[in-house]
């Protein structure tokens, strides 16, 4: 194991350090963070450390402007898509725990294809496939044969451009196999980097292995998979240490591979109890979430459902970059009525896709369908390279505008078009290559599709 694996000490030792720190002190980080050079996890420390109301308000003010210089004024739209509920692992805090003694049921690929239409109308072109772990009722060869569904179904209006995968910690030579499946973005979140507390949690199944659920993103990466996506779920412990890890991971990945994570994912506790009780409050969380995007200025973050729409306001405005839309938490949740328990967890965002669509562009921001990346190879540290150079936007942004064009042309009611025309307009004029995006523009009108980067 190399030196990252052994952080314990190294965090604690990080945050004691940190309670050191002088108003002096945050400010040059805030600098050096506004100049999107990211931040070290002794940085980091400070910035957790700091928990003045003053402060905070200029965290999420920089956040903010980072997260619109590297991405521009757009979110990413997505879905999941839970194709099995199956579960060995006892998991504390999981609606799919092996201890739930409910039916459970994995979709047939007829089923796949009904969610994924449904998926498709809404306009999604990208999904994030869900499993639980059990390899007996949902082995890897359903989960590829799955994927191939999706990416063989054809519409009207398009396909599904692009399937992560948020599944299980797999050896390298099966991630091999998703690699060659086409995937995008290989999923798993920690749930928390404290080892007692993730022992605690993770009672029995494979996944109570904290090491080998560790190093996964290590085999993934030696298996070609190059961009890969972490998370925690804030509240199992201290949100400061978990966050301090999450770096130290991502510093890892970069130093072994030249790449770090893509994506950031942010689910949390909120309700403190005897049983969470590290939930993490309202305040605390925006001021992580922008600790975070400064502290990894280009990685994607995301936001799901489980915030409610007053939330997920917030942190759009603070670094959030990808959300998801119309989601559905259960097997089968899109194209049947499906019991609340059977729910993976709890969701507080129920608008439909097309009103979260209308609410992004009434707030002057462009929602984004855009899977181009994948599809020109800009991935990893091709991806990371545009990024940093502060040039992914001139990427991002254009492609956002198509897709909603591409978007509104298929679903769009007259409002919903004149709303979209002026959000494209108003882009189209900050944009040096407009020209050429407008001659794609023409192309949609058309009906030709094939014009996306």
């Amino acid at each position: 194991m190399t030196n990252f694996y052994n952080f314990d000490a190294h965090i604690k030792d990080l945050l004691s350090k940190a309670a050191n720190a002088t108003h002096a002190d945050i400010d040059i980080i805030l600098e050096k963070a506004a100049r999107f050079e990211g931040l070290t996890p002794s940085e980091v420390a400070a910035l957790l450390a700091c928990e003045s109301p003053a402060h905070t308000a200029r965290f999420l003010k920089v956040a903010g402007q980072i997260k619109q210089h590297i991405y521009g004024n757009r979110i990413v739209l997505f879905a999941p898509l839970y194709l099995s509920d199956y579960c060995v692992n006892s998991c504390t805090y999981c609606g799919f725990k092996n201890e739930n003694k409910r039916p459970r049921r994995k979709l047939t690929q007829d089923e796949i294809k009904a969610e994924v239409t449904i998926l498709e109308k809404m306009g999604h072109k990208r999904l994030a496939i869900e499993v639980g772990e059990d390899m007996e009722n949902c082995p890897l060869d359903y989960v590829l044969q799955s994927i191939s569904t999706i990416y063989n179904m054809k519409f009207d209006n398009g396909e599904i451009r692009r399937v992560n995968i948020n599944a299980a910690a797999m050896d390298v030579d099966d991630y091999k196999r998703l690699k060659s499946a086409e995937i995008g973005t290989y999923i798993l979140f920690q749930e928390t980097y404290h080892r007692q507390t993730y022992e605690k949690t993770h009672v029995a199944g494979p996944k109570s292995d904290y090491d080998y659920h560790l190093t996964t993103f290590d085999r993934a990466m030696e298996a070609g998979i190059d961009d890969v996506g972490a998370g925690v779920l804030f509240g199992l412990y201290d949100y400061k240490y978990e966050v301090l890890a999450l770096m130290l991971h991502n510093q890892h990945l970069e130093e072994k591979f030249g790449v770090g994570f893509h994506t950031i994912s942010v689910p949390r506790i909120r309700d403190k109890s005897k049983v969470y009780p590290f939930a993490v409050g309202d305040d605390d969380f925006l001021r992580l979430v922008a600790i975070l995007r400064m502290a990894v200025p280009f990685t994607g973050m995301i936001v799901s459902t489980r915030e409610a729409s007053e939330m997920r306001r917030k942190l759009v405005k603070s670094g959030i970059s990808q959300m998801s839309a119309g989601s559905r938490t259960q097997v089968g949740g899109y194209s049947e009525m499906v019991a609340e328990n059977a729910q993976q967890f709890a969701i507080s965002d129920y608008r439909q896709a097309d009103e979260i669509i209308y609410w992004l562009m009434e707030e002057g921001i462009l929602p984004s369908f855009c899977t181009a990346c994948y599809r020109s190879e800009r991935s990893g540290s091709r991806f990371m390279q545009l990024a940093k150079s502060g040039s992914i936007k001139n990427v991002c942004i254009p492609n956002g505008l198509l897709t909603l064009k591409e978007y509104a042309l298929d679903y769009g009611d007259d409002r919903f078009k004149a709303l979209a025309d002026k959000l494209i307009a108003d882009n189209l004029s900050q944009l040096k290559n407009s020209e050429s995006i407008e001659t794609k523009l023409a192309f949609l009108n058309q009906g030709e599709r094939d014009v996306f980067i």
